[in-house]
């Protein structure tokens, strides 16, 4: 089969720049969407997945096994651990038990302007043991009692606020009172980056509680079996022992169908790109009518068009995708989506990358062939007297 030379069909897309422009247009917004919905699902995934520790375990109340937040224990769990479970990890003769307190709060950016809600962890020192992955980035920790918090990265935007609302220096108002922002943390890209986090006993005034939602217990020597041996034991403080990857774990499973929504979001969005780019494509050969004739009178086969066609269509899609791709790893990436339980930043990572990719060469590749077919089965003696 002869086919045409590689040159023609590059030469064929320099020859009209508008033409070209509008195909590379159309080809980078539908690796854009694709890229979207497959950072949304990477990000959503990934942020419940990492949270948890490999070596934690989790003590909450019985009964509150799907939502920490609805837990509710004695503040003297942490003292009883320590004095009954031997093995857990100590730095420099400092257990790592963290009593903390998990709370969905009303949160004000100034007087009267009108609650958000915010996610607000409260904290002892030890938090800082148990979750290696939280580091400040900016200003200080707060100090007890005197109502000040440090915000995760990911906070101003699970409120709905821009990033100078919270930033070091700040107030926001909790219940009333006034809370100063004295620091910025990241936690390695968990939903911990959309919380605020304060002194325990701080947040407990707040909140107006004197119970806690949970103790965190990092291992050593000990073994999950001898904490969840205390939990059944003790029956007078109604407790389960959860590994705190599977707690998180199951708030993954609890967010499958959203993922699988946005899988099926990415597949309508592709087939619709799909459609714009079959539009696109058509328009862009419709009006070669009259020269994929000539072509033939000269002598290549219907095939060898195909494929001359093919590569052009491929050429400018790929190219349109070069763009997005670079385009999503500059400005999506790491773009903060709100949800139910906090905030996660797009993550446009190689997988990602790899499907817009692809996704722009198959567009080429398939976009070209209905227009191509519909173009070359004009009779030879009727296409030559298009205009």
């Amino acid at each position: 089969m002869k086919l045409l030379p590689w040159e023609y069909g590059i030469r064929n897309l320099a020859r009209s720049p508008s033409r070209l422009a509008l195909t590379v247009a159309g080809a980078s917004l539908v690796v854009l969407l694709v890229l979207v919905a497959g950072g949304f699902i990477r990000g959503l995934a990934g942020s419940l997945r990492s949270a948890g520790e490999a070596g934690n375990v989790m003590l909450i109340g019985a009964g509150s096994e799907e939502s920490v937040e609805r837990s509710e224990i004695q503040p003297a769990v942490a003292t009883i651990v320590l004095g009954s479970v031997a093995g857990i990890r100590q730095t420099l003769d400092v257990p790592h038990v963290s009593p903390e307190i998990h709370v969905q709060l009303g949160v004000e950016r100034s007087p009267g302007a009108g609650a958000l809600p915010a996610s607000l962890r409260g904290y002892t020192p030890a938090a800082m043991l148990v979750h290696p992955r939280v580091r400040l980035v900016e200003g200080s920790l707060p100090r007890a009692g005197h109502n000040e918090a440090m915000v995760g990265v990911l906070a101003a935007a699970r409120m709905g606020l821009a990033a100078n609302d919270l930033r070091v220096g700040r107030t926001f108002y909790l219940d009333g009172r006034d809370c100063r922002v004295t620091g910025i943390f990241e936690a390695a890209g968990t939903v911990m980056e959309s919380e605020i986090w304060m002194p325990l006993n701080d947040l407990l005034v707040l909140a107006r509680r004197d119970t806690i939602s949970t103790v965190i217990v990092a291992l050593d020597s000990a073994t999950f079996d001898d904490l969840d041996l205390l939990a059944k034991q003790r029956l007078d403080l109604e407790l389960v022992a959860m590994r705190e990857q599977d707690y998180y774990a199951g708030l993954s499973s609890f967010y499958r169908p959203i993922q699988a929504v946005a899988v099926i979001t990415a597949g309508l969005i592709a087939l619709c790109g799909l459609c714009g780019g079959l539009n696109a494509l058509y328009a862009a050969f419709v009006t070669r009518v009259r020269e994929l004739a000539s072509l033939q009178t000269l002598g290549f086969s219907r095939r060898a068009i195909v494929l001359s066609l093919v590569q052009e269509s491929t050429l400018a899609t790929c190219a349109g995708g070069l763009l997005a791709c670079m385009a999503g790893a500059w400005l999506l990436d790491g773009l903060a989506v709100r949800f139910s339980l906090g905030a996660f930043g797009l993550k446009i990572d190689s997988a990602v990358l790899a499907l817009g990719l692809l996704s722009g060469l198959l567009l080429g590749v398939v976009g070209a062939l209905p227009p191509a077919w519909r173009c070359l089965r004009t009779p030879i003696a009727t296409a030559l007297k298009t205009s």
